[in-house]
């Protein structure tokens, strides 16, 4: 019996060793799933370029949006696990989105292999001048004293934009208005414009803004300042303590994908996000590269499928 399945084992492994002396043959599909332009998709189609170019193959970036990314990651998780069809997925679908939805059309937590994290960064939490706080802690003296008046847009419910929100509520002990948008950009467009008070957001879509004046931050929700942005606290420097908010975008291959064939999408990846030029990139956006191993993403996204979870509960946070 034993005998049996050492043999099985090796056949494995020897199957999955030829495929990936063969592999890539075609053009990869990488599957982006959010509207053209957003992070999710500048990060695919910066690392596919990369990637194509030591693969030898194109790797193909594909739109597929719609039910907070779910759309997206179901054509993912239902294409055969070759290797030949990726997901460039944001830290709410494997993560949040379980708990956001009441039906998943898929398993979040058997669907996906992790490969590695490609990008993270700690939101930030910013108002339009007009907001008289000039200080986080003056911000939070402000919303207690008019609770539900300050309202905060949001790329939608249930985005990080979203459940970043609710966390600082619930970490500052305020209540803030939510206005969910259709996307991050016109959220912000609103927000300098002002018709709403203020986001949590990702850098790159807020720092040009901050940077010209037309928006005033308040605190970074992370554990460290941002090298862009060094004059910027931490919530915890700034009087909010136990508020860390961040956002991810990751590469994951369907469940069933051979070992030999994660392990050389792994190299390239890595290969990809350590180019000097992909790391000065993303660098003056505010986004770190990352590159961790598939069992550290792994980890990652388990850790943060509980946190996400238990906000998401506690906000009573239900998507449309």
């Amino acid at each position: 019996m034993l005998c049996r399945m050492v043999v099985g084992l090796l056949a494995v492994a020897f199957a999955s060793a030829v495929q990936a002396q063969n592999y890539p043959d075609r053009p990869i599909r990488l599957i982006a799933p959010f509207p053209a332009g957003g992070l999710a998709d500048v990060l695919a189609r910066a690392v596919g370029d990369q990637m194509a170019k030591s693969l030898g193959q194109p790797v193909v970036v594909e739109n597929r949006a719609g039910a907070g990314g779910n759309t997206g990651a179901l054509a993912v998780a239902t294409a055969t696990p070759d290797g030949y069809t990726l997901l460039m997925s944001s830290a709410g679908i494997l993560t949040a989105n379980p708990f956001l939805y009441a039906k998943m059309p898929f398993d979040a937590e058997t669907a996906f292999i992790p490969i590695s994290n490609v990008a993270e960064m700690s939101m930030l939490l910013v108002v339009h001048p007009k907001v008289e706080a000039k200080t986080l802690k003056e911000f939070v003296a402000l919303a207690k004293a008019r609770p539900g008046k300050l309202n905060f847009g949001s790329p939608g419910i249930g985005t990080t934009g979203h459940l970043g929100l609710a966390m600082f509520m619930h970490a500052a002990g305020v209540q803030i208005t939510h206005v969910p948008y259709r996307g991050a950009a016109p959220a912000v467009q609103d927000l300098i414009a002002g018709q709403i008070d203020g986001v949590v957001d990702n850098p790159p879509t807020v720092i040009a803004h901050i940077q010209s004046g037309a928006l005033r931050p308040l605190a970074v929700a992370g554990k460290a300042r941002l090298a862009l942005l060094p004059d910027v606290p931490t919530a915890a420097e700034a009087g909010v303590a136990n508020y860390e908010a961040s956002s991810w975008f990751g590469i994951a291959a369907p469940a069933g994908t051979p070992p030999a064939i994660v392990a050389r999408l792994h190299r390239e990846i890595v290969a990809a996000l350590r180019e000097p030029a992909m790391q000065e990139r993303f660098a003056k956006s505010g986004a770190r590269l990352v590159g961790n191993s598939p069992a550290e993403f792994a980890a990652q996204i388990r850790v943060e499928r509980v946190q996400w979870g238990a906000i998401i509960k506690a906000a009573g946070i239900q998507a449309e």
